[in-house]
């Protein structure tokens, strides 16, 4: 579609509201003209408070993406999973315990064959591992490995998985905050527009409402008209009233999304709405629907949960034939001694550290509560898999759903823009001729006002127009798959943009735009 100018019917209040109109008249007419001299009637006061910043979408987008608490908790989520699958591959590798004990006995132990001896016993172990007493192993080893086989293994498989979801559904917290930074961004769009447009309504009410007055008080136009016609000038002042409103609501929205001071005043500092085409139109929708299954990100993200509950049932279904590997090795300094060895003249009541080393390996296999409890896990994992399958395909239609809807509203606001062009150059110029007849006498002062409703109308449906074709647009961008990213915010020529009250804005730095065509 060729880019059409937006503004240029905002300029109509000033041809057509002019003072150069010149028209034949009896000499009342004349005098009447003469009497109405005076200039419309203000326009009220405005809500709006000066400090504004400018922005454009580019800067809303990377904005977004480095202060977005939503964009920020998801690429949390990404490094806890990624330091969850780290840890899943960690427990391949054995644990390290270095430490001390030190064990004291004081009274009656019994030996192997019933016979109760009287002892005072110490020991103390120092190095790899913790907790030697008497002629048992090291209770607390120094190199401890205790792990399942197929748990270990389909535990990093699963955990891999995890981690994709988790980016996936990254991408896709993404597309859809920075979608919303882009609808943002074009109501706050609308917003200005409409009280440009507004302001230009209300303008050529006054000069309608100055008009018809002057007439009335000259005895040529009736009191009743005067009336309608200031009773039209208060909608308008009120309609811009409610345009001024309705920019701060967009720019504290716009706000909120791009985690900033709601009270800050953003302005676009795009000088024209244009239609912004992102997806060529030739594309059909079932290639559209195919581009779309494979890029969605939360379509990725129901895949890696469907194979990560896959793992999960695989590793039920193997667990009772997979073996529990314990190993345990321990080394260190070893020293003690008893009150009966040192009676005996064998030793001395607590004897010097001495060289130690355990190695112990244990390999079992486990059946669940006699194997109910396996198969029990089994059939719960069997149903996970179901379930995120349903879940896949549930993802799938909606995905397929939002490509179609956002297909047709694209398709339809195309065409909404020709025929709001047409609405506009149409009661345009309806607008000027009756105004010319009414101000040379020959029409009815209703008949410029209901004409100045209509141009009012189309000039917001044209408006509105353009810009839900642009909120189309991005719409089917992410529901492709593909994020709004800065490329695509293409900032109008540099002849297109109003100056600024002072200094350069801040933003980005200039892409070539595709040629804006006036009609």
């Amino acid at each position: 579609m060729t880019p059409i100018r937006l503004r240029w019917w905002l300029g109509v209040g000033i041809l057509v509201a002019g003072p150069g109109f010149v028209a034949a008249a009896p000499p009342p007419a004349k005098t009447a003209e003469a009497a109405g001299a005076v200039p419309p009637e203000s326009p009220p006061g405005t809500i709006l408070q000066p400090g504004e910043h400018p922005i454009d979408l580019g800067t809303a987008l990377r904005l977004a993406g480095a202060e977005n608490p939503e964009l920020l908790l998801a690429r949390q989520r990404v490094v806890e999973a990624t330091a969850v699958r780290q840890l899943a591959v960690a427990q391949l590798l054995p644990n390290l315990t270095v430490g001390s004990s030190y064990d004291l006995h004081r009274g009656a132990l019994q030996q192997s064959t019933g016979n109760i001896l009287q002892v005072n016993r110490d020991a103390l172990y120092v190095g790899l591992g913790a907790n030697a007493v008497g002629a048992g192993t090291v209770t607390v080893p120094g190199l401890n490995y205790n792990l399942n086989v197929g748990a270990g293994w389909y535990g990093v498989l699963a955990a891999r998985q995890r981690v994709t979801t988790a980016a996936a559904l990254a991408d896709a917290a993404r597309n859809d905050v920075l979608l919303r930074v882009c609808l943002a961004y074009l109501d706050l769009l609308r917003g200005e527009g409409r009280r440009a447009i507004a302001a230009t309504n209300r303008a050529e009410a006054a000069e309608v409402a100055r008009l018809t007055g002057v007439y009335a008080k000259a005895g040529q136009g009736k009191k009743s008209d005067a009336d309608r016609a200031a009773v039209e000038l208060r909608r308008r002042d009120a309609e811009l009233v409610q345009a001024e409103a309705d920019t701060l609501t967009a720019s504290a929205r716009l706000c909120q999304l791009l985690n900033l001071d709601p009270s800050t005043r953003l302005k676009p500092i795009d000088g024209w709405a244009v239609p912004a085409p992102l997806v060529p139109d030739p594309i059909p929708l079932p290639e559209l629907l195919a581009i779309a299954l494979l890029q969605r990100p939360e379509l990725a993200a129901r895949r890696s949960e469907v194979q990560r509950s896959l793992y999960e049932l695989s590793l039920a279904k193997v667990l009772p034939f997979s073996p529990t590997v314990i190993l345990g090795f321990s080394g260190g300094g070893f020293g003690g001694g008893s009150n009966l060895v040192a009676a005996a003249g064998t030793g001395p009541r607590f004897g010097g550290l001495d060289g130690r080393t355990d190695f112990d390996v244990a390999v079992f296999w486990t059946l669940r509560n006699l194997g109910v409890g396996n198969l029990a896990l089994a059939r719960a994992a069997d149903s996970r898999v179901s379930q995120m399958r349903l879940r896949e395909l549930d993802t799938l239609n909606a995905v397929r759903g939002e490509v179609a809807e956002a297909h047709a509203r694209a398709a339809a606001r195309a065409l909404q823009i020709d025929a709001a062009e047409q609405a506009v150059r149409a009661s345009a110029a309806a607008y000027r001729e009756d105004l010319a007849r009414t101000r040379g006498g020959q029409g009815l002062p209703l008949e410029v006002v209901d004409s100045l409703r209509l141009l009012s109308r189309s000039r917001y449906e044209y408006l509105d127009g353009v810009i839900d074709y642009n909120r189309a647009q991005f719409q089917l961008w992410v529901a492709l798959g593909r994020p709004p990213a800065n490329a695509l915010a293409r900032p109008v020529p540099v002849d297109l943009v109003p100056p600024p009250a002072a200094g350069p804005p801040p933003g980005p730095e200039k892409l070539p735009a595709p040629k804006v065509v006036r009609p």
